[in-house]
């Protein structure tokens, strides 16, 4: 690749939650790959349960501000961002008073206020977006690891296609073990109509409610490619992957994770 720039759009990344396969492989892969010599920047939600204060994160006061329109109400933007040591890989974290607690909570809210989860995937992958315009950070490779991530592959082809700083991306969704039980909001559907996007366009999701298979299979229609992060993934996600005729990386081991990887980047 000629552009060594790679945005990793997480779930959640060890060591600011605790420990688990998907916030250890989090950390683990964007790592691996800073290590290779490329240029490499993540994002995560800033959960209430992480300590601002002992992992030194900061709010980026030029980045923060905007609102983000959903359901025709404003929520305002807000961007901190830290660095993890000793790789010194810079983390950013999207922040919001409506769907992000400021105060310590037992779970993280993805999992403790669920019924929120529709607008605070929109509102996660939205921030995301917008924040790496206004760095002027044009990534070659975007990948999405967890489902929070899954509308990421639908706003980057059809709301932002022609930007800049995306134009030229390939993007990468992972197939990861972690699931959420039973289904987003109802309106879902009609919040998404709103932001621009037409029922074609969210065909996987029109028919009914939206669970967590629905979701990863919209994700999967506009990636460029799919990668299985985790070994015991959901075996219908692996089929699906399959069947769409695209790039699909399966399972790898740690070992030569990084390589592995940049083949399959390059081969995109």
């Amino acid at each position: 690749m000629d552009n060594n720039k790679i945005l990793y759009i997480a779930q959640e990344i060890s060591p600011y939650l605790p420990q688990s396969p998907l916030a250890d492989i989090s950390r683990i892969l964007p790592q691996a790959i800073l290590e290779k010599g490329y240029e490499v920047r993540s994002f995560m939600p800033k959960y209430g349960n992480i300590n601002e204060r002992r992992n030194q994160l900061h709010e980026v006061i030029r980045l923060s501000g905007m609102n983000i329109i959903i359901d025709d109400t404003d929520h305002q933007l807000i961007i901190k961002v830290a660095t993890l040591q000793p790789s010194r890989m810079q983390v950013y974290f999207i922040d919001n008073d409506d769907y992000f607690q400021h105060h310590a909570v037992k779970d993280i809210e993805i999992r403790q206020t669920p019924e929120d989860n529709d607008e605070r995937i929109m509102f996660y992958v939205r921030g995301v977006i917008e924040t790496v315009k206004k760095l002027r950070w044009e990534p070659a490779v975007i990948q999405n690891v967890g489902w929070i991530t899954a509308l990421a592959p639908l706003y980057l082809k059809k709301i932002y296609e022609s930007d800049p700083s995306f134009r030229s991306s390939k993007i990468v969704y992972s197939l990861v073990n972690d699931k959420f039980e039973g289904t987003l909001d109802p309106r879902f559907l009609d919040k998404l109509l709103m932001d621009g996007f037409s029922k074609e366009d969210l065909k996987e999701i029109a028919d009914g409610p939206v669970d967590y298979l629905a979701l990863n299979r919209l994700a999967m229609r506009y990636a460029d490619g799919i990668a299985q992060l985790m070994p015991d993934v959901d075996p219908q996600l692996v089929e699906y992957a399959e069947s769409l005729g695209i790039p699909f990386l399966p399972y790898q081991e740690e070992e030569n994770l990084a390589q592995n990887y940049l083949d399959f980047y390059n081969n995109l």
